[in-house]
């Protein structure tokens, strides 16, 4: 009873699944470089990571600023009550008059002995490296659209396979329940043939959801939260990938973004470490300020109603508690995690290319053999199905056969969008997916 209500519920259920399916309107067409545009466009770790290389681009401009004058303009005006004195407070003239002046000043670096030169060299290194990492995140996005749009491809061609099962099977129970009520086959058949297209409603049911969870990962790889439903175009199977492994290392470690990146933060890591160790040297500067007065004190011949002066300063650093001394070390401990952490990423590189770079060609050589796979399925079940009309084998030998070529269907298209995205995955290791 149990085995008869579940093929009822299959019965009345899968048909109503596939009928949704079918009455769907019509899908946007989408080819694979349309997509990716898209995610280029509208993904948001890329506007993120572009906005960070904005950021580090700024922090150059803060920094060679120090290469320019400075100018401020200043109004002072005071008014005090007469023969007043500052008695408490800083040390200062305690005589108080009433005043109003304006003027500007002028300060200038001279030199600090090459500290702002590597500070903005670093700075530079840093937004060459910041917009590497938009390179890197670029690349993710891209390989993230091409495995969905692929995964959404495979899904449907599976939904084919599945459909195609389920109508196959369908007739097969049909022909023998029919069979069986003119008492030339056995009830054991048509359980026989019930339990095989049951199996085939189930991998029916997996297919249509697995289409739907492939769309969900496409609408998240292209950077939106709204699931569409696209009419994708096929892409023609790549070559086979190189037989040579000895050029594809050194072309990912040339092209790569995450090393170019790494190799620059480690290089403005030691600039910025010879920086603080510049600390330790004078600072020369030059000042000049001008300006009015107007408003004296009365009776005043102490001042004149314009003042001007100019000079110099030099900073020379004595003893701060050992926080330059801190600041070097800090510095230069960066410097060599950058890089340590230089070499550990050339050595994950090494690795993900060489699986990568091995995936493909087993990829490669899964193509043929599910095909020849395919064919003998085919044939055997052919024979299998001449052999059971003519009476000369049971339905265990064509449920067999009809299970095999299933499977052989699910393999061969499996393969196909399996090799297209280990070919993806190559090329975003070789840093070549543009």
């Amino acid at each position: 009873m149990r085995k008869w209500c579940c093929l009822f519920l299959f019965s009345v259920l899968v048909p109503v699944a596939i009928a949704q399916s079918l009455s769907q309107p019509a899908s946007e067409q989408l080819t694979l470089k349309q997509a990716e545009r898209i995610a280029i466009q509208n993904h948001p770790q890329i506007q993120a990571a572009a906005n960070l290389a904005f950021e580090a681009k700024a922090q150059i401009t803060e920094q060679i600023s120090a290469y320019y004058p400075t100018a401020y303009g200043d109004m002072t005006g005071a008014a005090a009550e007469n023969n007043s004195r500052i008695t408490a407070g800083a040390l200062n003239s305690p005589t108080v008059f009433d005043k109003y002046a304006d003027g500007f000043t002028v300060t200038q670096l001279i030199t600090d002995f090459g500290r702002t030169h590597n500070l903005a060299k670093s700075a530079d290194l840093h937004a060459q490296a910041a917009q590497e990492n938009v390179v890197t995140t670029r690349e993710d996005v891209l390989l993230g659209v091409d495995r969905a749009y692929f995964g959404v491809l495979k899904a449907q061609a599976l939904l084919k396979v599945a459909q195609e099962t389920v109508k196959e099977r369908q007739l097969v129970s049909d022909q023998v329940t029919a069979l069986e009520r003119n008492k030339i086959r056995s009830g054991l058949d048509v359980s026989f043939a019930n339990v095989n297209l049951a199996q085939a409603q189930l991998l029916l049911i997996q297919a249509q959801n697995d289409v739907d969870a492939s769309y969900a990962q496409l609408a998240a790889a292209l950077g939106s939260s709204d699931q569409r439903v696209f009419q994708l175009t096929e892409v023609p199977l790549p070559s086979a990938p190189p037989a040579d492994f000895s050029g594809l290392l050194q072309e990912a470690f040339q092209n790569r973004p995450e090393l170019i990146s790494l190799r620059s933060e480690a290089t403005s890591a030691h600039l910025y470490a010879t920086a603080e160790h510049d600390l330790w040297f004078p600072t020369v500067s030059a000042a000049g300020t001008a300006g009015l007065a107007p408003e004296t004190p009365d009776n005043s011949t102490l001042h004149s109603p314009r003042y001007a002066a100019a000079g110099f300063n030099i900073n020379i650093p004595i003893f701060n508690g050992h926080l330059f001394g801190a600041l070097r070390t800090e510095a230069n401990s960066r410097a060599r995690a950058d890089d340590a952490y230089l070499r550990d990423t050339q050595d994950t590189v090494a690795r993900d290319v060489r699986t990568a770079w091995l995936d493909a060609n087993s990829a490669f050589q899964r193509l043929s053999v599910t095909d020849q796979l395919l064919d003998e399925a085919n044939e055997a079940l052919d024979l299998a199905q001449s052999r059971y009309k003519l009476g000369l084998s049971s339905i265990v030998e064509l449920s067999e056969a009809q299970l095999n070529q299933t499977q052989a269907q699910i393999q061969e298209t499996s393969a196909r969008y399996d090799y297209q995205m280990q070919i993806a995955t190559l090329n975003f290791q070789l840093g070549t997916l543009q």
